[in-house]
């Protein structure tokens, strides 16, 4: 009978380790797995955000800074995506724009992960894929999923109570992993902190006039398919909200004022820290939503779900659903047009400083086309051309 239960035991343990070694395995090839950028012959240059805080060197946070300069006088703007990594509209659309635009005059800087680290893991309990895909016409782009916050494995532990630098505001503890929760950062943090750090110092050593943060919210969220403002940017984004609800998109994009109460925000802290003027750029992602079906790739990617239209259908969403969902090419083109409707506009007001761009497909042309049309293959590309992120 003993010999019985050790047995038992033993092939217990063995099923354990059978399990534990597949998992290990997915896990590391999601940590490691590198997203080939093919950047658009505008980019001049290719810095590191260690270049702006050295302690990041060698951190899964030191990301790639891609600077696209005209030659010709002008300002300077800044593109944020993948604050964080579960809103692939976001990084999607800086990839997006990093790939195709042409600049005119001014500089361009595009930076596609801004937490990479939060990329290297999915939100724990969630059930998330670990991958996406984008067809295109040479054939499937793969990206990792990620989180909302830093991963734990680069950043542990958590405080209690996260205290926010400089306000000493209290915040929620994982807020310290949140890279949208930690500006304007500081250089001895944990590593969010040095990131948003690394982020405001390039934002002041390039001297940025414009910065825009790209994200994408669940439904049931009342910040949602809008602009928020810091008070630099309040003209800018009346007008592209305006602009662009009267001319373009179907679901309006409304804008509201950054709170001047809550910290750590970019659309807060850049304005309040910098000279430039800071904007962030929600749109719908069912995905998020805590009344979704199946969390899988399907709803990820096309943000079709039967539970959440019923949230709709009982007046629980903050923004409108059916049957077409909110598909990432949607998402993907709002973010493009409303950033370069937003450069317009800034490039009106600031005309000492425009940031003139070009080559950039918008809403019309991402939906009609498909966003895999207008991503570039690696393997077409020399090898000098080609960066990871």
């Amino acid at each position: 009978m003993k010999g019985k239960l050790n047995g038992i035991k033993i092939l217990s343990l063995v099923v354990a380790l059978v399990f534990v070694a597949i998992a290990g395995r997915e896990f590391y090839g999601h940590r490691h797995f590198k997203e080939p950028v093919v950047p658009s012959p505008s980019l001049t240059e290719v810095k590191k955000l260690s270049d702006y805080e050295p302690t990041l060197k060698g951190t899964p946070n030191d990301s790639n800074v891609y600077i696209f300069d005209s030659g010709v006088p002008g300002g300077t703007a800044l593109l944020i995506g993948g604050t964080h990594p579960e809103e692939p509209a976001c990084n999607l659309g800086a990839l997006l724009v990093a790939e195709n635009v042409k600049v005119e005059q001014g500089r361009l800087i595009v930076i596609i992960r801004a937490n990479r680290s939060a990329s290297t893991c999915t939100r724990m309990g969630e059930a998330y894929p670990t991958y996406y895909y984008v067809k295109t016409p040479w054939g499937q782009k793969q990206f990792r999923m990620g989180d909302r916050c830093t991963n734990p494995l680069d950043s542990w532990p958590d405080p209690e109570v996260y205290i926010h630098y400089p306000s000493r505001q209290m915040l929620a503890y994982m807020d310290i992993r949140n890279l949208n929760r930690t500006w304007p950062g500081r250089p001895n943090g944990a590593l969010t902190e040095r990131t948003t750090w690394a982020m405001t110092q390039l934002i002041r050593q390039e001297k940025v006039d414009i910065a825009v943060d790209l994200h994408e919210a669940e439904l049931e969220y009342p910040v949602e398919n809008t602009i928020v403002s810091h008070e630099k940017g309040q003209a800018v984004a009346a007008m592209t909200s305006m602009t662009l609800t009267a001319e373009l998109f179907e679901v309006p994009l409304s804008m509201e004022f950054s709170p001047k109460a809550l910290h750590g925000l970019s659309h807060r802290e850049i304005g309040d820290h910098t000279d430039a003027m800071s904007l962030l750029v929600e749109v719908a992602e069912p995905m998020l939503d805590r009344i979704r079906g199946i969390t899988d790739e399907y709803l990820l990617m096309t943000g079709r779900d039967e539970f959440v239209m019923k949230a709709g259908e009982h007046k629980l969403l903050y923004a409108p659903i059916d049957e077409r969902g909110w598909p990432i090419d949607v998402r993907v083109g709002r973010h493009s047009s409303t950033f370069q409707k937003m450069l317009e506009f800034y490039s009106l007001t600031a005309v000492d400083r425009p940031v003139v761009i070009s080559g950039v497909p918008g809403y019309t042309e991402v939906i009609e086309n498909t966003l895999g049309t207008y991503m570039k293959n690696p393997e077409d590309a020399p090898a000098q051309n080609i960066y990871y992120d």
